[in-house]
């Protein structure tokens, strides 16, 4: 897609760090990293969310990310990774995105980033399961 970074990125016109360039998509280092090795896997085709990722793609692109997983943590001797991914809110670009961060004991990132709460008890949780539930 034109004026996608990401795009750019897949088709080599955008410089970036690659970490793999595969059928299912395509890693690079992250120029924003929340720890350095923090990686982006993206599918090689402009979609903007996960509900956009053709069901017959979902095994290759997730095994991909998985993948990563397992080389961001051997590869650079973390103790562990943080895999996410935004839809829409906060996602700083509109292409389909999942983040690899390498974690390690103490390195300070607290979760989630953003603030957690509680539900006020179990009817209100049980509300939101069962709306959740379905839209399923």
């Amino acid at each position: 897609m034109s004026g996608c970074v990401f795009c750019g990125i897949v088709a080599g016109e955008v410089p970036a760090f690659r970490v793999a360039d595969e059928p299912a998509g395509v890693a690079f280092l992250d120029t924003r990293p929340v720890f350095k090795g923090h990686v982006l896997v993206v599918p090689r085709v402009h979609l903007v969310t996960l509900a956009d990722l053709p069901a017959e793609e979902l095994a290759d692109y997730f095994g991909l990310v998985r993948r990563l997983a397992v080389a961001v943590e051997s590869g650079l001797g973390a103790g562990g990774t943080f895999v996410a991914m935004n839809n829409k809110v906060s996602q700083s670009v509109p292409h389909l995105h999942t983040h690899v961060v390498p974690r390690t004991k103490g390195d300070g990132l607290r979760g989630f980033f953003w603030p957690r709460t509680r539900y006020a008890d179990d009817p209100e949780a049980t509300s939101y399961a069962e709306r959740v539930h379905a839209a399923l």
